[in-house]
Order: structure tokens, then C-alpha cells, then sequence
């Protein structure tokens, strides 16, 4: 039964996502010429571990993203990549979505965005409470801006997971977004 939840959560999350819209959930602008990529810079440090839990999971989620580039040939620089890694975390129930736009930047809107997800997350039509998230990932070229790729995968969210089994479900969602990227030097 909770397979069957899970299923038609992400079913109806990808129909929805694809929607028409001014803020694509999906671009693909083709092959991606880059050796490095940086994400983008967050701005002030963040709050200490014992005020914000976010970190351990960006941590995984940088982790997870560089894994997958390197496999491609781009290699994680500090700064100034030539191309920028920036996404968001929508974080959904039945009843509210919420965004966590840590290391998406600034100067581009996301309302659309969530309200996709939220759209989503509310369509499910299910009336047993469930919990979900949403990994939006945007590569972006560091010298024109331009949005190179753009993807998104959709997971159960699980609080009572253990960190091995966390980093697991973020590394096969970052695979699955990243699957088609295409790269050469």
C-alpha cells in the first residue's frame, strides 16, 4: 500500500512539474562544455549545528552532486567553476510545501516553483497523511548566466532515517536528475 502512495505521489509530481508554465521544472540546453563547477556561494555562514539541522543534508547533497559530476569529468572548485551548481529543497505534506532556497541564489523567483510542488504534493489525493521532498537542481553557465540544465526528482520523506541510508536516497535522486547531462572540456 505504501509502495502504491509512493508511486502515485511521484506520478502525479511529474505530470504536474511538466505543466506549462513561464519557470520550466526541466531544461536541457544540450551538451555542457566545463572542467569545474562551484555552488552558489550562500552568503553569511551558516547558523551553528544546534540552531539549523539543514547542513549535515546540504552536506550530503554537495557530496552527492560532486560525485556525479566527477564521474562526468568536472571536478569541485571553491569558487568561480565554469559552471554554477545551484538548487532547491521543497519539503511537502498534504497540507504545506516549503522552500529551502539555501544554495539557489539570489535574483530569481521561485514562487512558481512552489506552487508546482505544492500543486503536487496537495494532487496526490490520498487522505493518509504523507511527507515528501523535492531536489531541483540548475546548471548554470558561470559566465552568461544562462541555464544550462534543469532537473528534479521526488522522494518519500523519511525523518526516522539513518545518515548512510539518507546519503543513499540523495545520491540515487542527484543520479536521476543528472542522468542525461552531457559533458565535454
Amino acid at each position: 500500500m505504501q509502495k502504491m502512495k509512493t508511486n502515485l505521489l511521484l506520478c502525479l509530481s511529474m505530470l504536474l512539474w511538466s505543466a506549462c508554465s513561464s519557470t520550466p521544472a526541466k531544461v536541457d540546453s544540450g551538451t555542457i562544455h566545463a572542467r569545474t563547477f562551484s555552488f552558489v556561494e550562500r552568503g553569511p555562514k551558516p547558523y551553528p549545528a544546534y540552531v539549523d539541522k539543514r547542513q549535515p543534508v546540504h552536506d550530503m547533497i554537495h557530496d552527492a552532486i560532486a560525485k556525479n559530476l566527477a564521474g562526468r569529468g568536472v571536478s569541485k572548485v571553491d569558487s568561480n567553476g565554469d559552471i554554477t551548481v545551484a538548487y532547491l529543497v521543497f519539503i511537502g505534506n498534504n497540507a504545506s510545501t516549503t522552500a529551502v532556497r539555501d544554495y539557489f541564489g539570489y535574483g530569481r523567483d521561485t514562487t512558481e516553483l512552489e506552487e508546482k510542488a505544492h500543486a503536487a504534493y496537495d494532487g496526490a489525493k490520498t487522505p493518509n497523511y504523507f511527507e515528501a521532498g523535492t531536489l531541483l537542481i540548475d546548471l548554470i553557465d558561470s559566465k552568461s548566466y544562462k541555464l544550462l540544465k534543469r532537473g528534479y526528482a521526488t522522494r518519500p520523506a523519511l525523518r526516522n532515517m539513518s545518515d548512510d541510508a539518507r546519503a543513499e536516497t540523495i545520491q540515487g535522486a542527484v543520479d536521476e536528475i543528472l542522468r542525461d547531462v552531457r559533458v565535454e572540456p
